[in-house]
């Protein structure tokens, strides 16, 4: 199980518990993080997962694939720390990651 906190826009802390061999979306889908919306059911086909992962965290989240990096071309403002939550899976290594969710994911 890992420790994930969802920072939002205006700064405000969600921390959520996390079943290691889930995924990032899944995880926000099942805590009500609004800002993860997850539109294709985490099947890496749209951009409505999207969040930045903190930089100190990048390392140990991996790295996104060709699919995953051509769809958050489709996604609002991102940034070299980009990812689709739904790509991200959840491990013990994860636990205290940081999450900034974005403003908006149309």
């Amino acid at each position: 199980m890992a420790l994930i906190k969802f920072i939002s826009v205006n700064g405000d802390v969600r921390e959520v518990n996390a079943d290691s061999g889930s995924n990032l979306m899944q995880v926000a889908l099942d805590n009500g993080i609004d800002e993860i919306l997850g539109e294709c059911g985490g099947s890496c086909s749209c951009a409505t997962c999207h969040c930045y992962i903190a930089e100190d965290w990048l390392a140990k989240s991996g790295t996104p694939d060709e699919i995953e990096q051509e769809m958050l071309e489709c996604a609002l403002d991102p940034a070299k720390n980009s990812r689709l939550a739904c790509q991200v899976n959840i491990s013990n290594e994860l636990d205290g990651m940081v999450v900034h969710l974005p403003e908006s994911q149309y």
